[in-house]
């Protein structure tokens, strides 16, 4: 057990069994975080003249592609489990990913823009970048709320010590204790870095992004490249705590290399850097 000073601890808010429902804020706030990120995005939208409608229009689209593209991420991850089969690839029970969500949800907005809607897709892209960051900061807050995400054990004083009798998210059931205990250890609050991250990061973009014209169209790359490293690294504290692994990587790390790498295609095809 680690020895620590100082630690980051609050009783989680379990997740609620209603009826054949699991209510879990995780789920609330990633809902709070796609309306706050689309409202601001399309505010951005209707300031710079651009068809506001088309782009809710492509929000709309979006909360389902973000729903499949959550739930269907996660599957190769599982593929080849002992007993995994149709059930559980179609099971709405099953796990979800924050990327896999993002994923989607771009995916559908781009074919309600450019295939059905017959405009271009860069400049409202450029509007969604910053929305993407701002939803993750909000979204997160449901994963501190019922503490999920944990890392490995840590003598950090940002880490989350769990007290005996606390539930935590079901991932991290192991990890709980009771009394007599005084402490069940101190553990790396993931979710918690990603938020401050998240919301560090959003004002920096929305800085240059007022301050730089990198080509429309760069904006998405840069946020890609933006979270797809952060994934990367946070993710080494994750291995080996539940998360689905290939090799000696956890599959978000694996998700996260593949969204920068396309992000930074993305951005260096359409970058063009002039101050103004």
């Amino acid at each position: 057990m680690n020895e620590i000073f100082l630690a980051i601890t609050y009783p989680p808010i379990p997740i609620t069994q209603l009826g054949p429902v699991a209510f879990s804020l995780h789920g609330v706030f990633a809902a709070v975080g796609f309306y706050f990120g689309s409202t601001y995005a399309i505010k951005l939208c209707e300031k710079d003249g651009h068809d506001e409608q088309l782009f809710s229009d492509a929000f709309t689209w979006a909360i389902f592609g973000a729903i499949i593209g959550a739930r269907f991420f996660t599957i190769p991850a599982h593929i080849g489990d002992p007993g995994y089969g149709l059930d559980d690839v179609f099971s709405v029970a099953g796990s979800y990913s924050i990327m896999g969500g993002m994923s989607g949800g771009i995916i559908a907005a781009y074919l309600r823009i450019v295939i059905i809607g017959k405009a271009e897709f860069n400049t409202y892209s450029d509007y969604a970048a910053p929305a993407l960051i701002m939803g993750i900061a909000i979204g997160r807050i449901g994963d501190l709320a019922i503490v999920e995400h944990l890392g490995r054990a840590t003598n950090f004083v940002f880490g989350y010590e769990i007290k005996p009798g606390y539930d935590v998210a079901p991932q991290h059931n192991a990890l709980e204790c009771v009394a007599p205990e005084v402490s069940c250890g101190t553990f790396h609050h993931v979710a918690m870095y990603d938020l401050i991250l998240a919301t560090i990061f959003f004002f920096i973009f929305r800085y240059l992004q007022k301050n730089l014209n990198l080509g429309s169209g760069s904006w998405i790359g840069l946020w890609a490249i933006w979270y797809g490293v952060q994934r990367m690294i946070l993710d080494t504290l994750r291995f080996g705590m539940g998360d689905a692994t290939i090799g000696n990587f956890t599959w978000n790390q694996i998700g996260g290399a593949t969204l920068a790498t396309i992000g930074l295609i993305i951005f260096l095809r359409f970058k063009n850097i002039r101050t103004g």
